[in-house]
């Protein structure tokens, strides 16, 4: 299926009163994993790659985002439920005009490491370049903490995010009410006031970033305060991790190590850490509602389609 534009996912999920799950993905496995849960609960579905981890200054060797974005639109024009792709958190000009050529039909420009005017200017720039591309931009307002408490929150402030989202024209906006970047245990105090505040203020999307934290049972909460999209990243590697662990377990030296790597089969740690990223999607999923969404969805189109089809067989037995 083609990529749907993040404008209909999201003015979608608002309207049926669900969220669209970003679900990001680092390789492979996950992104294979992402887009079998999506498919097994014909949900819409969000994913890609973030942008900041590609170009770390930590990474031992630089990523190729061509090879990246070329997997990324494979697996999803595969698929049969609508989704987007993103490039995700990146403050980076050169890597943002890279992902827009290479087919990202969204992005999200990050505010963590950029003075504030000069963030307001490259978001300005951004949503300029993107509609040429008919390409989606996310940006924020606020900064998360993260879970290892190196970091302070700064919360957005309602007056100042309707003013960033007016001078900018940007399509949605995360927003810091209590969400937690890389929170590896325990969950995120959600400051509801202030996202209702937030809601009042603005009329695009809200986005909660650091969704691992959020407790489940609030997600019905969040949605009723504008929230249309939810980011997932760390609670997913968890799950990879600890499957990719427990399977390790039966291999010792001299095994035959194909079948425990790049076989898969039931040994295979790949295949482990797939299943295992695959379940916690599903979990997201039908706690943030999307699950079955994906037929309501593109079911009007579908029955044009076979309307038009039907009409073209009535003309051509007529003749």
């Amino acid at each position: 299926m083609p990529l749907v534009s993040m404008t209909k996912l999201l003015t979608d999920a608002r309207r049926g009163a669900y969220a669209v799950c970003y679900c990001e993905a680092w390789n492979l496995e996950s992104l294979q994993a992402v887009v079998a849960a999506a498919e097994e609960l014909q949900s819409p579905i969000i994913t890609g790659f973030n942008g900041g981890f590609l170009v770390h200054p930590g990474r031992a060797q630089s990523a190729d985002l061509a090879l990246y974005a070329s997997m990324g639109l494979a697996a999803l024009r595969r698929s049969n439920v609508p989704a987007a792709l993103l490039l995700n958190e990146t403050d980076s000009l050169a890597q943002i005009e890279e992902g827009l050529a290479l087919g990202f039909n969204a992005v999200m420009v990050e505010n963590e490491h950029l003075p504030v005017d000069e963030y307001r200017q490259l978001v300005k720039y951004v949503v300029g370049m993107a509609r040429s591309h008919n390409v989606w931009v996310e940006a924020q307002v606020g900064t998360l903490p993260d879970g290892s408490g190196d970091s302070e929150a700064v919360p957005t402030e309602p007056a100042t995010a309707r003013g960033f989202v007016e001078e900018t024209g940007i399509d949605a906006l995360g927003v810091a009410v209590g969400n937690t970047h890389i929170l590896t245990t325990g969950k995120a105090p959600i400051d509801f006031d202030r996202l209702g505040r937030i809601h009042d203020a603005v009329r695009v999307s809200l986005v909660l970033h650091g969704g691992t934290g959020i407790p489940l049972e609030l997600a019905q909460s969040c949605i009723r305060l504008g929230v249309a999209k939810v980011n997932f990243g760390t609670v997913l590697k968890q799950a990879y991790l600890a499957a990719i662990r427990e399977k390790l377990l039966d291999y010792r030296e001299p095994m035959n190590p194909h079948p425990f790597l790049g076989m898969g089969g039931g040994a295979d740690v790949l295949v482990a850490g797939r299943e295992a990223v695959t379940r916690k999607v599903k979990e997201l999923l039908l706690a943030f509602g999307s699950a079955w969404k994906a037929q309501e969805l593109f079911e009007p189109h579908c029955q044009v389609a076979s309307r038009m089809g039907d009409a073209l067989k009535n003309r051509g037995g007529s003749k």
